[in-house]
């Protein structure tokens, strides 16, 4: 074969290798604009207030050393200057370890609220939004927030049908029917959206709001576990066309992508869950405020911040290792 005609093969076969790389970016960009849209649509179905309420701004501290907490709350008013925080979280993520840890407060826990005197730490989120909230867990456990989320719960159903579409499997302790819109019959079962919400909502049973904390975190865990197969990878452009009307928040694209990545490096890694109220450290008394959870503060602010610190991790990484070399020697 001649030089020049190999040369024109050359060419022509890096001439199809480009039209088809390009074909497959086009088809990847349509695939993803298409599914980004199905998601915005499927989340603004039934949606009637897309409004959302100005907060004070939020001054949280800039991360360190690799280490972001994310200040997680629940409400069911959107717009509503009265709502108060269903659910308040702060979700912990290292980006060293990729390890991820959740902590849930109690809603009714006695707190001094900065500038406000004492009240239920919820109260915080009505009276300030979540900059007071952020000021208030400074305040009373000494813990920096960096950035927050305010997730709407009308939307939770949604997220998880996305995110898991064969249903989330719980094992429900007794029947769940009062103040939640359906009956979950007790034994295993696989819940879809609507009814994970029940189960994480459910506040009528033995352990009161006390189960309804370890519901939530087991549902967090068992969603996080879902969203990173290769079925919520996939989808991950019309997640976040569901979630958008849902959440408002002050974390940026790039932590948010850090996040996710780290999480798909640590899959198999659980997430570590604490209560704050630890258990002994608190009891329940009425005040002006009604029922509410007088706390031994020092006992948990040094509860709360050595579930959040490095350093355990890192002495028990560094056993593992010694203990690893004595075992080859």
């Amino acid at each position: 074969m001649k030089r020049s005609e190999r040369r024109k093969k050359k060419n022509k076969g890096l001439r199809n290798f480009l039209i088809v790389t390009a074909l497959i970016l086009l088809v990847g960009i349509v695939y993803v604009v298409i599914q980004y849209y199905s998601g915005l649509s499927l989340a603004k179905e039934g949606l009637e207030n897309e409004d959302e309420t100005l907060f004070e701004e939020f001054e949280g501290a800039d991360p360190q050393f690799g280490e972001i907490n994310v200040l997680l709350l629940g409400s069911d008013s959107r717009g509503d200057e009265d709502a108060r925080a269903d659910t308040l979280m702060i979700a912990h993520y290292n980006q060293t370890t990729h390890q991820m840890k959740l902590v849930s407060i109690m809603r009714d826990t006695y707190v001094d609220i900065p500038d406000h005197g004492y009240h239920k730490i919820n109260a915080a989120f009505s009276i300030g939004g979540p900059e007071l909230v952020r000021k208030t867990i400074k305040e009373n456990f000494d813990v920096d927030i960096h950035s927050y989320a305010i997730v709407d719960f009308t939307g939770f159903p949604k997220i998880v049908d996305v995110i898991a579409p064969d249903g989330i499997e719980v094992d429900i302790p007794y029947a769940m029917s009062h103040g939640i819109g359906m009956t979950l019959q007790p034994g295993k079962q696989v819940l879809n959206g609507e009814q994970l919400l029940g189960y994480v909502r459910f506040r009528h049973d033995i352990q009161s709001d006390y189960g309804r904390v370890e519901r939530q975190q087991e549902a967090l865990s068992k969603l996080k576990e879902q969203a990173v197969s290769i079925h919520s990878i996939m989808n991950l452009p019309k997640l976040l066309g569901v979630v958008e009307p849902y959440i408002n928040t002050n974390v940026d694209n790039r932590t948010i992508l850090t996040i996710g990545k780290g999480l798909l490096i640590g899959k198999s890694e659980k997430i570590e869950t604490l209560r704050i109220p630890v258990e002994k450290s608190f009891e329940e008394k009425r005040v002006a405020a009604g029922e509410v959870l007088s706390i031994d503060f020092e006992k948990n602010k040094q509860a709360l911040q050595q579930f959040l610190s490095t350093e355990e991790d890192t002495t028990t990484t560094e056993l593992d290792k010694a203990d690893s070399l004595e075992t080859k020697e």
